[in-house]
């Protein structure tokens, strides 16, 4: 639990049959320009002393290029000692042990040296396939997916992408995940078989998107504690 994050939160999702991650970025920038005029009456919206510009056109920005500037390593040459001896040098926090998988590390040393730093609204592309397992892959190079992340004021206040409705490629990917599981890492995704079958009997192509409060907590400029409608609270202690 931090500024960012509640152990339970209130969450949207939707998802668009026929349609790609590139429908979906195009339609979730003039959403969230509705939600913020509608909220806050503008859009331009102060974070932490910082003028934030949701009106201008959102760029497209390459997670390759910027885990490059951010850490110096070269993601598609980096090797997984590579990745731990760089998280290393930053002593973060989860990336230790022989149970971190390279996806892990990946998203770990993102958001320490990258993420940070992006504070005006943008969507983060071409993110690598280690990173989301339930992303459908780009044609063009397997080895990144069809996934967007919107990032602003140093956060993520919403993520999409194209669904994969590969059941082989899906099984394959949790396969991946659950051997990472079973060596300790808690964060990667268990083997859901009904999800896969339920796959093998047919599923469309289709792209989605979620977001939860963090997206209120930034236009009020408050962690996110309280900004949801139900927080939890401590019970009322009796003195009497």
């Amino acid at each position: 639990i931090d500024r960012d994050h509640l152990q339970d939160f209130t969450f949207l999702e939707f998802y668009w049959a026929y349609r790609d991650y590139e429908d979906v970025m195009r339609l979730v920038e003039k959403m969230y320009r509705c939600i913020i005029k509608a909220t806050t009456g503008s859009l331009t919206t102060t974070w932490q002393g910082s003028k934030i510009s949701w009106g201008k056109k959102w760029p497209r920005l390459d997670y390759y290029e910027l885990f490059k500037g951010g850490t110096g390593l070269a993601l598609a040459s980096a090797s997984t000692d590579d990745l731990k001896a760089r998280a290393a040098s930053f002593n973060l926090e989860g990336a230790h042990g022989t149970d971190v998988g390279r996806g892990r590390l990946i998203d770990l040393l993102f958001k320490k040296t990258v993420r940070p730093t992006l504070m005006q609204p943008g969507f983060l592309i071409n993110t690598p396939v280690e990173v989301e397992p339930l992303a459908k892959r780009m044609p063009a190079d397997p080895g990144r997916v069809e996934r967007f992340q919107i990032v602003a004021c140093g956060t993520e206040p919403g993520k999409g992408f194209s669904e994969l409705n590969d059941p082989v490629d899906q099984r394959g990917r949790f396969e991946e995940q659950m051997k990472l599981r079973e060596s300790g890492d808690s964060e990667a995704q268990p083997l859901d078989e009904d999800f896969i079958e339920a796959m093998e009997y047919g599923m469309p192509p289709m792209g989605g998107f979620g977001f939860s409060e963090r997206l209120f907590a930034i236009l009020m400029d408050k962690p996110v504690r309280e900004t949801v409608m139900f927080p939890s609270l401590r019970r009322k202690e009796n003195h009497t």
